[in-house]
């Protein structure tokens, strides 16, 4: 059984440095400003043998209210609650802060379990901060050095006799579950087989500008408040990844942030976060691009849009806050004639109205992710395809540049994720992008694929009789 360990300490003190030393990766944004972190992100922790998963949180500060740095320190208590263990971290140059002891007085109180570290605490300039680390009342601290990798022992070796524990405990409540009888409800149906569904998560990731609401759409499909919202621009840093259960369907949705146009965006830190949001489209199955129904399709939004098009994922374009909306009907139909207008190369994308408020249209956004990515997924047959390409041909003959007609010979799917398609013809070169676009809105109209990007690959065909003709000169 693994345990939870939460990293919690002031800001700046390399929580998410350790954070990344542990899981193996860089997943958490690193930069010398403090306050990086805001939301809690989760990794699969590994030290040695012991298995774990491990949390990193905002830094603590001493606020109360409703202002930003308190709400990111109610969340970061949250996961002191819910944590096994926490790893309460200093800055062992500073040494001990007014707000460490107030903080070392919480988690005394709140967590069951409580292991006190001193980074950066290489070479000599961290002694002083080591020794006065004992006041705090937490056992002996353990010297690391996050960034250089030093301490990992001393830390496994805290952890590994909690870790026991733990485990005993675990198999201990296992073996008193096995000795209970079932009850009936516990019985399958007679012909009613039990199978775990062995499918990987479904990646999703929403993007959009800053403040259209992603965090608050995700809390809400999630069911409670994990990630850091309100009402300031650009509160979400990185791209924060959370795996859960949605209508039976296992998704792992990323929370990215806002972004701006690059003119904009000077400062490196937010040079990071949206690098960091890229990388996510990338890595993602079906983007959900969040568009603030106030002020929809403005010109970053349509880059937004488009960047995840060009990455050929799969696309939906949700509406968000349209319970402020009054005239519903009126708009919805100016938002469809604006997104056919605005985005030619999303054609026939999904496009869901939503509150991430009130939780109103998380149903139809569900059923519209799986739809796109099940268009994503689709493979056409070579026969079907080349069945419709003749018919479509006979309605809609290809173009005759300088008299003489292009022939399209041959089709067939070369991949699908996004689905890729290779049409064979005479002078690929000289068909025009216009015809193009044609074959490419013919197969998403026949084949329902309208929720998702296509690439269309127009290769020149053998001249079948220059091949005879070669065989004629070698015999």
């Amino acid at each position: 059984m693994s345990f939870t360990l939460a990293i919690v300490g002031r800001p700046n003190v390399g929580k998410s440095t350790l954070f990344n030393r542990l899981v193996g990766k860089r997943l958490a944004l690193v930069d010398d400003q403090p306050g990086v972190t805001r939301d809690l992100r989760e990794g699969a922790g590994r030290l040695a043998d012991l298995r774990f998963t491990v949390i990193d949180t905002a830094g603590l500060e001493n606020e109360t209210g409703d202002s930003l740095p308190a709400r990111m320190r109610r969340l970061t208590e949250r996961a002191v609650d819910e944590a096994d263990i926490c790893l309460f971290v200093l800055d062992a140059r500073q040494g001990v802060t007014a707000d460490d002891l107030v903080f070392a007085d919480i988690l005394r109180k709140r967590a069951d379990h409580v292991l006190l570290a001193c980074n950066k605490a290489e070479g000599r300039a961290g002694e002083a901060g080591l020794y006065e680390a004992y006041q705090l009342g937490l056992g002996e601290p353990i010297a690391i050095s996050a960034e250089h990798g030093e301490g990992m022992e001393d830390l496994y070796a805290a952890l590994q006799p909690i870790a026991d524990a733990f485990e005993a405990q675990m198999r201990s409540q296992a073996a008193e579950l096995a000795q209970q009888e079932p009850s009936d409800n516990d019985e399958p149906e007679e012909g009613e087989e039990f199978a775990l569904n062995p499918q990987k998560p479904l990646q999703i990731a929403v993007i959009g500008r800053p403040n259209a609401g992603k965090s608050t759409l995700i809390n809400k499909i999630l069911g409670q408040d994990r990630l850091l919202t309100g009402p300031e621009a650009g509160i979400t840093r990185d791209s924060i990844g959370l795996e859960i259960d949605w209508s039976g369907q296992r998704f792992r949705i990323f929370d990215t942030a806002g972004m701006r146009r690059k003119a904009k965006v000077v400062e490196k830190l937010e040079q990071l976060s949206v690098a960091d949001g890229i990388r996510a489209v990338k890595f993602a199955e079906v983007v959900v691009v969040l568009l603030d129904v106030q002020n929809p399709f403005e010109q970053q939004d349509l880059r937004i849009a488009d960047l995840a098009a060009r990455e050929g994922r799969a696309v939906v374009i949700g509406i968000n806050k349209w319970d402020l909306e009054d005239d519903k009907q009126q708009r919805l139909h100016a938002l469809k004639e604006q997104l056919e207008r605005l985005l030619p190369q999303l054609r026939g994308v999904p496009l869901v109205t939503l509150s991430g408020q009130t939780g109103r249209g998380l149903d139809r956004l569900h059923e519209a992710i799986l739809r796109a990515y099940t268009a994503w997924n689709q493979r056409v047959s070579t026969a079907r395809l080349n069945r419709w390409l003749t018919e479509h041909i006979e309605r809609h003959p290809p173009p005759a540049p300088s008299g003489r007609r292009i022939r399209l010979r041959y089709m067939t799917q070369a991949k699908t994720r996004p689905p890729t398609f290779v049409l064979f013809c005479s002078r690929p070169d000289d068909l025009p992008d216009s015809y193009r676009r044609f074959v490419i809105n013919g197969l998403r109209e026949q084949f329902d694929l309208e929720a998702t990007p296509i690439r269309l690959i127009v290769k020149a065909s053998d001249n079948p009789y220059a091949e005879k003709a070669r065989k004629r000169k070698i015999y």
